[in-house]
């Protein structure tokens, strides 16, 4: 009977004592264990599966950790993770208190950078390399791995841009599989299309930057892999390898659909197919997105739609299905996407610009510079909004309504179902003379029937959802829902008002002053940082007006929030249905 080589591993030190012949049996235990978790567990699957042989290859040819190595991004650091001494942890894999989803530096010393967010690796490695001269270390390798999604971005652009003029010990290395998430696109990726398939007449472009280059070689042949990594290993100076990988590899159905398997829930280790979950009544609040600007663009030809690298996941699939010309993906290029919707407005269209929350992050100065300055009116639609789940810290939505809120000029809006999703874009498109902002969750709303007529919704105005007479809830976006459903369970629950802002900005400046002129107690709560956000716009109302209520805030606390469900998060910060229970009970 074969011996199982990964039980013997548990660190890199293990594996380099194998005999290469040995490395393609390993290859095919180390594909079959990710399979085994990630079916029954969950998880992303197909980018971890692609780079299985040169997950191996790193770690046998480079002296990990002192050798630092970055993955770009993340998603395909599983096999990374279970020969660097997580093997057996493993199982708990972006479960509360189980193992990230990504390198994580604190998790373990050789996750040489935290990498949650693609096109970072080029800089940080650089970086490395630059302190391992100035310590005086020729020696250490510092190796980036990047996607060709990845590398289309604006950021490896300037890493790239800055290594070639440097003497830094530094290994580039392209998992070129033509797919991120969603399939590549881009003048970039025809480029490197032509070098796969030799018919590339012009200059290579990496060799122009003064890289050594070399490649493009099968990624799935470990002793090809090998030898040249060995070979670079000698190189003094910048060096890039092309790799040509498979994402999905060794599974039948990851490899035939690549979106699909990119993180497909569970499915059946042994033949590939999907379980199948018990579908809900309720619709996800990206497809409400993505039916609804479909049929406002049917109605208003100068509506837009743009998305940085996430059609499927935005559900901007569906306008670029129907209307080609009218929806762009334009790649990892965050900054780009603002940028481009400016331009875009500045000439009469409607962009609607759809950005997962914590990726908006990366466009900042273009918000401010571009688009608020100008007035420009472009409708930044903010998915992943809040608590987002096992993705963890680097994906969570919980800083936007702190970060947008001091932007002059921007309209923020967080609708508490589908219904005034549907509505919020509706009006946008009637014609706005300033950008808005819309943040809305990941996962299902809470309306069966949110498919209704459409209805114009008065900018800056709040609602009273429940009347009460002793204390006042504000509540912003969708936890509106776990707030109607606390104060049902409450003992009291005729003594608990409850009302929906709307609006971070403008407030409703009418319905505070009612607000605060009839409760003593008043009670703000949101899926947002605590610091800066719904709540602290309250604060700053009432000591602008000088009232003296007992006002508290509850929302996401002054920490990062590690990964979980978004029901187990949500417990751990009082935000779930019975902790609020609870915590009005303290007031009645």
């Amino acid at each position: 009977m074969q011996k199982n080589l990964l039980n013997t591993i548990h660190s890199p030190k293990e594996l380099r004592l194998l005999n290469q012949k040995e490395l393609p049996q390993l290859a095919q235990e180390l594909r079959d264990f990710i399979i085994n978790i990630v079916a029954t567990k969950e998880g992303h699957l197909g980018a971890s599966l692609g780079v299985v042989e040169l997950t191996i290859a790193l770690h046998y040819v480079f002296n990990t950790p002192e050798d630092q190595l970055i993955w770009d991004v993340g998603h395909q650091a599983y096999g990374h993770k279970i020969l660097t001494g997580r093997k057996d942890c493993f199982h708990t894999n972006r479960q509360i208190h189980g193992v990230s989803g990504f390198p994580k530096r604190d998790e373990s010393v050789y996750d040489a950078f935290g990498v949650g967010h693609a096109s970072t690796s080029i800089s940080a490695a650089l970086g490395m390399a630059i302190a391992s001269k100035l310590h005086g270390d020729l020696e250490k390798q510092h190796i980036a791995v990047i996607g060709d999604a990845s590398i289309a971005s604006g950021m490896a652009f300037e890493g790239l841009n800055h290594a070639g003029v440097t003497d830094a010990n530094l290994l580039v290395i392209l998992n070129d599989n033509a797919i991120g998430i969603d399939p590549s696109v881009g003048a970039l990726k025809q480029y490197l299309t032509n070098v796969k398939k030799g018919i590339q007449k012009k200059n290579n472009i990496i060799k122009a930057l003064n890289f050594d280059y070399s490649g493009p070689i099968d990624g799935h042949d470990i002793d090809k892999i090998i030898s040249e990594l060995k070979r670079l290993k000698s190189v003094k100076g910048p060096k890039f390898l092309h790799v040509i990988t498979t994402k999905g590899k060794g599974l039948k159905q990851a490899e035939e659909d690549q979106v699909k398997y990119h993180a497909p829930g569970k499915f059946d280790a042994s033949t590939g197919d999907l379980i199948s979950k018990t579908p809900s009544e309720f619709t996800k609040y990206q497809d409400v997105f993505g039916y609804t600007i479909v049929e406002l663009a049917k109605q208003n030809k100068n509506i837009v739609g743009i998305t940085p690298a996430m059609p499927t996941g935005s559900s901007l699939k569906y306008m670029m299905n129907e209307m080609p010309d009218r929806a762009f993906d334009v790649g990892i290029a965050e900054q780009h996407a603002v940028t481009l919707a400016a331009g875009m407005a500045t000439q009469g269209l409607m962009p609607f610009c759809n950005i997962y929350s914590t990726f908006l992050q990366r466009a900042y100065d273009q918000i401010i510079h571009d688009v608020a300055l100008q007035k420009l009116p472009v409708i930044f639609c903010l998915d992943r909004a809040g608590l987002v789940g096992e993705d963890g810290a680097t994906h969570h939505g919980v800083f936007d309504l702190s970060y947008l809120r001091c932007i002059p000029n921007l309209i923020i809006f967080a609708p508490r179902n589908e219904v005034e999703l549907r509505n919020i874009m509706y009006t946008a498109q009637l014609g706005l003379q300033q950008p808005m902002a819309i943040r809305y969750p990941r996962g299902t709303g809470v309306t069966v029937d949110w498919k209704q007529p459409f209805s114009k919704i008065e900018i800056g105005k709040g609602v009273q959802l429940k009347d009460g007479n002793k204390l006042a809830v504000l509540s912003m976006g969708t936890i509106a829902k776990n707030v109607s459903d606390a104060i049902e369970k409450s003992e009291h629950p005729d003594s608990i008002a409850h009302y929906d802002m709307r609006f971070l900005k403008p407030l409703d400046e009418v319905l505070l002053h009612i607000i605060l002129k009839t409760f003593d107690t008043v009670m703000t709560i949101e899926d947002n940082s605590i610091k800066g956000g719904f709540g602290s716009a309250v604060l700053e109302f009432a000591a602008t007006h000088n009232y003296k209520n007992n006002i508290k805030l509850l929302g996401i606390p002054d920490v990062f929030i590690e990964h979980g469900s978004v029901t187990e998060l949500q417990k751990s910060i009082g935000l779930d249905v019975a902790s609020l229970t609870k915590y009005f009970e303290l007031f009645l």
